[in-house]
């Protein structure tokens, strides 16, 4: 199962967040799933490919040109895929996965889970969605789902197309249950 993980590439975060994404890397390529990620070499992106990598995974970064210059990609990927727009290296990134993992992350994370949540709702696909909710990082945005729920701007159906972890754990368990990515 190809697994696509949005997260920061910004190292000025704690160390609790950069560690995480190490152990989710390691343990996804323990689990034998190949890792489809932002191609990125530094913040939780480099820790999360790094990682991968040490445990003998299989890396596929997606980087557009823009940001393979100012970010530096990770040039050790199994795969490294260069496009020319983000809209391009989503498009690969959601076709090429089998499900998803948020990790905590800046404006393109967010935007990434929000998109392929929407994606989901809309019916365009089914595959599990996985939030891991690192030291409460995404507590606020639970809280404005919750929120649209509440106030009808979304049916409350709809709560059953991501799960909600704290833990890498869980996320492996929720991967691997029946493929639904339910925990």
């Amino acid at each position: 199962m190809y697994i696509c993980v949005y997260c920061a590439s910004s190292n000025r975060v704690a160390d609790e967040f950069l560690q995480t994404a190490r152990m989710l890397g390691d343990a996804l390529a323990r689990a034998g799933w190949p890792l489809v990620y932002g191609g990125g070499s530094v913040g939780l992106m480099g820790m999360l490919a790094a990682a991968a990598h040490a445990a003998g995974g299989h890396v596929i970064g997606v980087i557009p040109q823009t940001l393979l210059e100012r970010e530096v990609g990770y040039l050790q990927a199994d795969e490294l895929i260069v496009t020319q727009t983000l809209r391009e290296r989503k498009q690969i990134m959601d076709d090429r996965a089998e499900a998803f993992v948020a990790l905590p992350g800046g404006f393109g994370t967010l935007e990434e889970l929000l998109e392929i949540i929407t994606l989901r709702q809309l019916g365009y696909h089914n595959k599990p969605i996985v939030i891991l909710n690192v030291a409460g990082y995404f507590d606020a945005l639970l809280s404005q789902f919750e929120a649209m729920f509440e106030l009808g701007f979304a049916h409350p159906r709809y709560r059953d197309m991501y799960t909600v972890v704290p833990t890498v754990d869980e996320v492996i368990a929720c991967l691997a249950s029946n493929g639904r990515g339910e925990a």
